[in-house]
């Protein structure tokens, strides 16, 4: 079982990233998946959720309308379009498996800077 993240970098503000989450050895489409991020210094957030089943999308109020995450079942892949970036979401960005049975990525990180 494994996720793995990608498609971090460095960006300028007002740039856009789209962070892909790569899963095998499960069938990410029965879990619900969330996005978190870590900046240096503080404690793990919750981003944006997808739910298995009806697949209900919520997120956090610091990107509600900047960010969007979808899932593409064909290619058990969950993504993280990230649009109008600031440089407070800066940080490592973490996805997340949950279905009772929780597993995590090892990140990737999101650099937001001139």
């Amino acid at each position: 079982v494994q996720l793995v993240e990608s498609g971090g970098g460095l960006v300028q503000p007002g740039g856009s990233l789209r962070l892909s989450c790569a899963a095998s050895g499960f069938t990410l489409s029965l879990y619900t998946m969330r996005w978190y991020r870590q900046a240096s210094g503080k404690e793990r957030e919750w981003v944006a959720i997808i739910t298995s089943g009806s697949g209900a999308i919520y997120y956090a109020d610091s990107v509600k309308g900047r960010f969007t995450i979808s899932r593409d079942n064909a290619k058990n892949t969950v993504y993280l379009q990230m649009n109008s970036l600031k440089p407070e979401d800066t940080a490592v960005y973490y996805c997340n498996a949950d279905r009772g049975s929780v597993y995590w990525g090892r990140g990737t990180q999101v650099t937001v800077s001139s």
